[in-house]
């Protein structure tokens, strides 16, 4: 398929790769809209021509994307490699430049497309307020996710075997630096597209790594390939820390799961954790543990793994055995400063920060108390306070409640702040999210849900792990 020559003239990245990696695709249409969510936050009003709207019917943004695209992809799903995959029920609608650096607007929800594999195209209205959640928890927490653009519900009645059906659905847009997942070089991997893997790989670090690309040499293939696989190695490692800090479980990290944006995305089955547990699963078809929360750093190194084997396929100069090697490092290093952001303060050393880290979890593995309130309790402004509980008492804690009063401040503000004056920390367990949702699905009350937002977003920047 040759690309239109009204898409060549057209100054938006994703036309540089041209149709080997996409299909141009046609949004379903829906009976009706009802915006339920959106995220002014974004400010994409500010975008010559926007209206919500747009979010909805699908019509393109003036000198944007023309029409709808469905990127093309492979990926291994619980290890297991199927080349049947690509986008089945999203899109890639927009791409904005913001800051001198590019944001990618796609949908999930809108209808069929090549790669649907007999599946309706369609979200649940259910899944896409998860997602919401997920997402504006995880940005106050400082990990690196996409974010919720806009809901839309969409009054169609889907069928699922994993929901009281019929239930409600749904047209979500994802707001996010990018859509190439590692599963998008590994098709090129399996259909020996050099080139093409050559292209992707310039693409993202012109569009995904601007600045840690602006004196790059792009003919020496040597430099290229190696800042590459640098740049994607450094993301992940540091993703995979802040969610083991954040007590997230995203439930499928399949490598067409792993952006290599090094954005955390594409929520499903996901959990917060309740209590510490290495082996709490989120997924309930995870009948193995594979994506357990402790498993998840080992998942991230597994999945950059088949990423080298695909970039070597063009690059059989890269060193990948140096980068794979150094990727605890590099997860060690990321953990250190996302637990000391998390208790806003500074140990002296590493060492120090290590045995801090390893009685933190023996605390929490010796107790009942929520994940998210232990960390909760040991912040710089709550270290004197709540002696009484048992988590308080355990020696561990004791030990660990020392190290922390002898460790110096980040910020004062952050001590200061009236979110750590509250008795218990806002939390997102599996019960708070089905009782949200349990009054939108009764009586389309949606006051849980938006005082929800509004309550993690009242500590947003408190935290950047």
């Amino acid at each position: 398929m040759k690309q239109n020559v009204a898409e060549q003239t057209i100054n938006i990245p994703i036309y540089e790769l041209g149709s080997d990696f996409y299909d141009r695709v046609q949004p379903a249409q829906f009976p009706d809209k009802i915006l339920r969510y959106k995220n002014d936050h974004l400010n994409l009003a500010k975008i010559s021509g926007f209206n919500w709207d747009l979010l909805w019917s699908f019509n393109s943004l003036e000198n944007n994307i023309q029409a709808p695209l469905a990127l093309k992809y492979h990926g291994h799903q619980f290890r297991h490699y199927n080349p049947d995959l690509g986008d089945g029920r999203g899109f890639l609608f927009a791409q904005i430049l913001e800051n001198h650096q590019w944001y990618d607007l796609g949908t999930k929800g809108s209808g069929t497309t090549p790669y649907s594999r007999n599946g309706d195209g369609r979200l649940t209205l259910k899944g896409a307020v998860r997602e919401a959640l997920a997402t504006e928890l995880l940005e106050s927490y400082g990990v690196n996710t996409s974010k919720t653009a806009c809901i839309f519900e969409t009054g169609e009645k889907l069928i699922r075997h994993d929901e009281p059906s019929p239930t409600r659905s749904a047209v979500l847009t994802r707001y996010s630096l990018g859509h190439i997942r590692i599963g998008t070089f590994q098709r090129l991997n399996y259909f020996n597209q050099i080139e093409n893997i050559k292209k992707l790989t310039q693409y993202v670090l012109k569009y995904y790594y601007p600045k840690e690309s602006l004196n790059i040499d792009w003919q020496n293939e040597h430099e290229v390939s190696t800042r590459f696989f640098q740049c994607v190695s450094e993301r992940l490692a540091r993703l995979a820390a802040q969610i083991m800090i954040a007590g997230f479980v995203h439930g499928v990290l399949n490598s067409d799961n792993i952006n290599v944006s090094g954005e955390l995305f594409d929520y499903g089955p996901y959990r917060f954790l309740p209590q510490y547990s290495p082996n709490f699963t989120a997924a309930y078809f995870d009948h193995e543990g594979l994506y357990s929360f402790g498993q998840q750093p080992q998942s991230f190194l597994w999945n950059l793994m088949q990423l080298g084997s695909s970039i070597q396929k063009a690059y059989p100069d890269l060193n990948l055995q140096l980068f794979l090697e150094n990727f605890e490092n590099q997860f060690n290093d990321y953990l250190y400063e996302a637990f000391q952001n998390k208790l806003n303060i500074r140990f002296q050393n590493d060492e120090t920060t290590s045995k801090a880290i390893q009685l933190f979890f023996e605390s929490v593995a010796n107790s009942r108390i929520n994940y998210e309130e232990a960390f909760f309790n040991l912040h710089s402004s709550r270290i004197e306070s709540n002696n009484l509980d048992a988590f308080s008492k355990l020696e561990s804690t004791i030990k660990l409640k020392k190290l922390i009063s002898e460790a110096s401040l980040i910020s004062e503000s952050i001590h200061r702040h009236d979110y750590f004056k509250q008795d218990f920390p806002e939390t997102l367990i599996i019960s708070e999210i089905e009782d949200i949702w349990s009054q939108i699905d009764a009586q389309d009350d949606w006051s849980a849900f938006n005082a929800k937002i509004e309550k993690i977003r009242f500590f947003r920047g408190c935290y950047n792990l």
